[in-house]
């Protein structure tokens, strides 16, 4: 019985043997690549173009006593710009993004002006703008930010030269440039250049819209050469909109943060 017990034993051993012989070598395979989660932190720049328009709610008021005559009146402009700017953000959660940044606009928004008691009408031009501001943004994509922002404004506006309402011949008067502040509130949407199927590390696009309100101005009226007062004012209550597409570079973005495992 032992040496029956025994062969058996031996044929297991040898059998296993076999077939441990037969198997295939193990396939041994790398780890996974690691987890890549870029970090929205940091500086950037941009640089863009975009196209805007304004009205403005005027009226003819005196210059001595501010009593108003004429009609009052919306009129207003449009045109195209560049902008540029700078800012700095923080990712503060998985998903949500908060930031602060400045940029300015400049160009031509050309529009009109008139004098409804004299029948005068002169060209208005927005020149330029700059603001500063916060914007918080959602995270709907790891490399998609949708985000609103806003923040204070400020504005120059050129002077204008007056012509007849009917004939376009000039009136020898004027009004002179100015400045105007006021506050702003927008949002857009900033993506990296990567979802186009392009290689782009810290390249970005934004398209943004914006609207501003400028704090309203008695806009007095002069005689050329001599910048007498005509004795009239228009009251000028600005409101701008534009929509502008921008470059961004983000300086952070070629160095993401490495999930560890």
């Amino acid at each position: 019985m032992k040496k029956f017990l025994l062969a058996l034993t031996a044929v297991a051993a040898f059998s296993g043997s076999a077939l441990a012989a037969d198997l295939p070598a193990r396939v041994y395979t790398k780890a996974p690549p690691p987890v890549v989660a870029p970090s929205w932190t940091g500086f950037y720049i941009f640089g863009g173009a975009g196209g805007g328009l304004w009205n403005a709610d005027q009226h003819t008021q005196t210059t001595v006593g501010g009593i108003p005559f004429g009609i009052d009146q919306r009129n207003g402009g449009s045109g195209w710009f560049g902008t540029a700017g700078a800012g700095y953000d923080w990712q503060v959660s998985p998903s949500w993004v908060v930031g602060v940044f400045g940029d300015g606009q400049f160009g031509s928004l050309r529009g009109d002006i008139r004098d409804t008691n004299f029948g005068w009408t002169g060209f208005e031009k927005l020149q330029d703008t700059w603001a500063a501001g916060l914007r918080v943004g959602y995270l709907v994509a790891p490399n998609v930010l949708s985000y609103v922002n806003g923040g204070y404004s400020g504005s120059h506006w050129s002077g204008t030269e007056f012509v007849s309402s009917v004939s376009g011949v000039p009136v020898g008067a004027h009004t002179n440039s100015f400045n105007r502040n006021g506050w702003f509130i927008g949002g857009g949407v900033e993506n990296n250049l990567n979802i186009f199927g392009i290689t782009a590390p810290g390249w970005f696009m934004k398209t943004e819209y914006r609207s501003a309100f400028y704090n309203a101005r008695n806009d007095s009226e002069f005689f050329d050469g001599t910048n007498l007062p005509t004795g009239h004012d228009i009251r000028f209550n600005a409101w701008t909109q534009t929509i502008s597409t921008s470059l961004v570079y983000r300086f952070n973005w070629t160095g993401p943060v490495v999930a560890k495992y």
